[in-house]
């Protein structure tokens, strides 16, 4: 129904467009310094173990995991899991996602709050990406406009997750540039400029979610307010 109304394509288009244009610049940039080695020489495993040891995060453990840019923190069982070009890589690339993953677990350990709204909201998105569009499309169908704007608040909880994603995922990325500059594991002004050009093109992905959760949000309100017009 919704991918052939013409109405769909106008709104998730530049939200396509986007995504597209933010994956360029993702692999463009983690590309371009994955082959710029650090003075260090550190890989990115050796280096989060050792600001691991400087803050003071000894529950954390490291892992490899399978996979390219696959790296994240396991906010559960304290382990951050690096991707294989990260954890045996000596790039600035490495450094820098395998800082900005410690970062999360910084989070975790202050109990950083934006970081715990967005873990509380989890569930509720879980079920509302499924649950939401399914109301919208029984109240549009039956012409049950308060069954289809309950789906809407409940479609809207994605957007909400995009949006509290955002203060988490860029505090992570400036407790990575200050931890890294601070410990000297990176040096001079180019590979910081990798670093920031690394961590800056993976933030613009969270945008671009938060982008695409808008937009869809707004194509079904206008769904309904054609609905409410006829």
């Amino acid at each position: 129904m919704f991918f052939y109304d013409p109405r769909y394509i106008l709104f998730m288009a530049p939200a396509f467009i986007l995504m597209v244009v933010v994956q360029w610049y993702v692999q463009s940039a983690y590309k371009r310094w994955s082959k710029v080695p650090t003075l260090s020489r550190l890989t990115g495993a050796q280096a989060v173990q050792r600001l691991i040891q400087q803050r003071g995060l000894f529950e954390v453990r490291v892992e490899g995991v399978a996979g390219n840019l696959t790296d994240h923190y396991d906010p559960r069982s304290k382990v951050l899991r690096l991707s294989q070009g990260v954890y045996q890589g000596s790039s600035v690339a490495a450094l820098a996602i395998a800082a900005h993953e410690l970062g999360h677990a910084m989070q975790d350990k202050e109990d950083y709050f934006p970081l715990r709204f967005r873990a509380a909201l989890v569930p509720a998105v879980n079920i509302g990406s499924y649950l939401g569009w399914i109301l919208i499309l029984i109240g549009l169908l039956l012409g049950f406009t308060q069954l289809a704007w309950l789906g809407i608040a409940i479609f809207a909880l994605g957007a909400l997750f995009a949006l509290a994603t955002l203060p988490v995922e860029l505090n992570a990325s400036a407790r990575a540039k200050q931890m890294l500059s601070e410990s000297g594991l990176i040096v001079g002004q180019e590979e910081m400029r990798g670093v920031n050009n690394v961590l800056n093109a993976a933030a613009m992905t969270y945008v671009a979610a938060l982008v695409t959760a808008v937009l869809q949000l707004l194509y079904y309100v206008t769904l309904i307010f054609g609905r409410n017009r006829d």
